[in-house]
């Protein structure tokens, strides 16, 4: 993974790059993504590495992936994400999210590595509309829920649901949890 400050480096250029190049000011960013502009500046000056969750508002807001916000380098044709590049989000309970390659074009496209220990869980944020999650989980036992309704999905199952509303990951089991997840989103938006 990159040092932090390398991170915060490319975030702030890729945030402030998307967000010129879509010729937006930072009040109409902020407004958009429900992000503050407070916030939006610390960024935008690499001043703090945001959560996944304030990535995903950004990337929703400016219509790119968090793949794309966090590149620290340009995409050639082909692309070797090395152990090294990849980027983890560290959660409190002790379980990660490591993003461990996006694309934009020609299909907006995330491929996730999750862990969660036991008893943690993660909220995740409506993405825009026809976004679609895929998870497969490799150990132990997820319990999605989508509208507050709650899905198992044990060791060598998979699900796919809509992911434009509010869901959360949870291991409600006593071993940790490890599921791989893609994450699609349409490439035009469905609500504009």
């Amino acid at each position: 993974m990159p040092d932090p400050e390398t991170l915060a480096a490319a975030i702030a250029a890729n945030v402030r790059g998307q967000r010129a190049h879509r010729g937006m000011t930072l009040d109409e960013l902020a407004t958009r993504s429900n992000v503050s502009r407070g916030m939006l500046i610390q960024i935008e000056q690499g001043r703090t590495n945001p959560s996944v969750n304030t990535l995903s508002r950004i990337g929703d807001a400016l219509g790119v992936t968090v793949g794309r916000l966090v590149e620290v380098s340009d995409t050639p044709v082909v692309r070797v994400v090395h152990a090294s590049e990849v980027v983890t989000f560290e959660h409190s309970g002790g379980g990660s999210a490591r993003l461990l390659v996006g694309t934009d074009a020609p299909a907006i496209l995330e491929l996730w590595d999750w862990h969660l220990g036991p008893g943690e869980g993660h909220d995740g944020d409506a993405h825009p509309a026809g976004t679609r999650e895929m998870i497969t989980v490799l150990e132990g036992s997820l319990t999605l829920t989508v509208y507050g309704r709650s899905h198992v999905v044990g060791a060598d199952e998979a699900v796919v649901f809509s992911a434009d509303r509010p869901h959360r990951y949870a291991n409600e089991g006593d071993v940790p949890l490890r599921f791989v997840m893609v994450v699609t989103e349409p490439a035009e938006r469905l609500d504009d």
